[in-house]
C-alpha cells in the first residue's frame, strides 16, 4: 500500500476505536448507575490494575507496555468521570512534581485539586472533599519529606497506593542569561536536589524557599531577575524560557509519592505494607522487633526514625514491607511486633509501585 491507502486504513481503525470507546463509556454510565443504587465505590483501584495486567497479557506488539498503560490509564480516567467525578487533591499549583504524580496515576479526567500545603492535602481527603490526595514522601537524593512523615504520625488516613517519578529540575526565568539572575526560588527539596549546580553556577544569588515548584515559576513569570527551578510542565503552562535543562545533582533523582484514602485496599498479589511503632528503651529492642520480618519471610524494604514532637527523645520508627495485611505471614508477623512495641499504627497495604 503507498501513504495514502496507509491513511485512509488508519482513518477507518480511528473511527472503529472511537465507536468501541463510546460504547464502552455507555457500559460505564451503566455501571455508575449500579454502584449510585447499591451505594458502592465508584472508583476501585484493584479492578483498574486488573484491566491493565490482563491487556498488557493479551499485548502482542508492536505498541510497547508502557503505551498500553497510557492509553488505557486516561480511557479509565474518563470513563470514571462519567460514573462519578474523582476529586483527588495534590501540592499545587498546577505544574508542580505532585500536580504530575497525580496525573499519572488518576488521569487526566480526575477533578484535580490544588492545595497550598501538604497539610491541606490531609486535611482534603480527612474532611471528605477529596478522595484520595497525593504527597510526596522521599527522594532518592534528599531523602524523607519529614512534614509528610509527620502527617501520618498523626492522621487517620491509610495509603491506598505509590508512585516513583523521576525528576528533572529546569532552570527557568524571563532573564536574557543565566548571570542575570539575582534570586533563585522553588520547594526546598529541589533547591537541595540541585545545590551543586547552583554553587557552582551562581555562587551569590538569594536562594528562595516557597511551597512547590509551580509556585515558583509562578514567582518568576514577569520578573527577569527571578529564576525558578521547577518542571519543563511548569515552563510551558507559565511560559517562562529554559535557560538550563537537567540541573539536578544525581542524574538519577526520582521521588517515590503516596495516594492517601480512607478505606483499605484488597490485596493484588504485588503489595507493600507500612506502618510506623515506638519501641521500648532498652537494650536488643530494634532487634527483638525487626527479627520477626525474617523468620516470616517479609522483605523490609524501608526503616527510619523519627522525632514524635510529643517529648523529648522520643521516636517512632516508619517500616515498609513487602507483603498485604490479609496474607498468613504479614499477619503473624504483626501479632508478635505488636507483643514488642509500646505503640503500633498500620498505615495501609496498597500495590507495589
Amino acid at each position: 500500500m503507498d501513504l495514502d491507502e496507509f491513511r485512509s486504513r488508519i482513518n477507518a481503525l480511528d473511527e472503529q476505536i472511537l465507536k468501541l470507546l463510546n460504547q464502552r463509556a455507555e457500559a460505564a454510565l451503566r455501571i455508575g448507575e449500579l454502584k449510585r443504587r447499591q451505594d458502592l465505590p465508584y472508583f476501585v483501584p484493584e479492578r483498574e490494575a486488573e484491566i491493565v495486567r490482563r491487556l498488557l497479557s493479551l499485548n502482542s506488539g508492536p505498541l510497547p507496555a508502557e503505551g498500553v498503560k497510557a492509553v488505557w490509564r486516561e480511557i479509565l480516567s474518563a470513563s470514571l468521570a462519567l460514573e462519578h467525578p474523582l476529586p483527588v487533591a495534590y501540592l499545587g499549583p498546577p505544574a508542580s512534581f505532585t500536580h504530575q504524580a497525580a496525573i499519572l496515576r488518576f488521569g487526566s479526567s480526575a477533578t484535580l485539586v490544588p492545595a497550598r500545603t501538604i497539610a491541606e492535602v490531609f486535611d482534603e481527603v480527612e474532611r471528605g472533599r477529596a478522595e484520595f490526595g497525593v504527597v510526596a514522601v522521599e527522594n532518592s537524593t534528599e531523602g524523607s519529606v519529614n512534614v509528610t512523615l509527620d502527617h501520618l504520625i498523626d492522621s487517620d488516613l491509610l495509603i491506598a497506593g505509590e508512585l516513583s517519578l523521576e525528576i528533572s529540575h529546569h532552570f527557568l526565568s524571563q532573564a536574557p542569561e543565566v548571570a542575570s539572575v539575582r534570586t533563585v526560588c522553588s520547594h526546598p527539596q529541589a533547591l537541595a536536589q540541585c545545590r551543586q549546580w547552583l554553587t557552582a553556577n551562581l555562587p551569590e544569588v538569594t536562594l528562595e524557599e516557597v511551597s512547590s515548584t509551580s509556585a515558583a515559576a509562578e514567582r518568576a513569570v514577569g520578573d527577569p531577575t527571578v529564576a525558578a527551578v521547577a518542571s519543563e510542565l511548569a515552563a510551558r503552562l507559565y511560559d517562562l524560557p529554559v535557560l538550563r535543562r537537567r540541573i539536578e545533582d544525581n542524574p538519577l533523582n526520582s521521588t517515590r509519592f503516596l495516594m492517601l484514602g480512607r478505606r483499605a485496599m484488597p490485596p493484588t498479589g504485588k503489595d507493600k505494607t507500612s506502618i510506623l511503632c515506638s519501641l521500648k528503651h532498652e537494650v536488643g529492642a530494634l532487634a527483638t522487633f525487626l527479627e520477626p520480618f525474617a523468620r516470616h519471610g517479609l522483605n523490609l524494604t524501608k526503616i527510619e526514625s523519627r522525632p514524635t514532637k510529643r517529648r523529648p527523645w522520643e521516636y517512632v520508627f516508619f517500616v515498609d514491607f513487602e507483603g498485604h495485611l490479609e496474607t498468613p505471614p504479614v499477619q503473624a508477623a504483626l501479632s508478635e511486633i505488636r507483643e514488642r512495641c509500646l505503640f503500633l499504627k498500620i498505615l495501609g497495604s496498597y500495590p507495589t509501585a
